[in-house]
């Protein structure tokens, strides 16, 4: 048996999800997914060890392209969750300001100082 094959399989797994569309309901439970998957591969990458026949070398370098989609997938998802997130603080700042705007003010009481004294 090849031993590369359930690490092949859990990055298809992963490339698989990653391609599916995902919207601002779905994120939190395909990022949680994610993770499981990414931990549950890095255990089994632990028990491959070279020796390599010729097979596993060619499910390596196939590994190594998904990798490739796999990272640019997970880079793009983080940008979006960075961008949204900078959104949500823009929003909530603007909702505070409509809110109450004289919050920010600084004021002496309408107090003027003669400094010539």
């Amino acid at each position: 048996m090849n031993r590369l094959e359930p690490v092949y399989e859990i990055t298809s797994r992963l490339k698989t999800l990653l391609n599916q569309e995902i919207t601002a309901k779905t994120r939190e439970a395909m990022i949680e997914q994610v993770n499981q998957l990414v931990e549950l591969r890095g255990e089994q990458l632990e028990h491959v060890k070279p020796p390599f026949s010729e097979e596993e070398k060619q499910l390596g370098q196939e590994l190594v392209a998904m990798n490739r989609a796999i990272e640019e997938k997970m880079e793009k998802l983080f940008t979006e969750l960075k961008t949204e997130m900078k959104q949500v603080k823009k929003q909530k700042k603007s909702n505070r300001t409509y809110i109450n705007p004289y919050d920010k003010v600084r004021t002496r009481d309408g107090r003027f100082m003669d400094s010539r004294n």
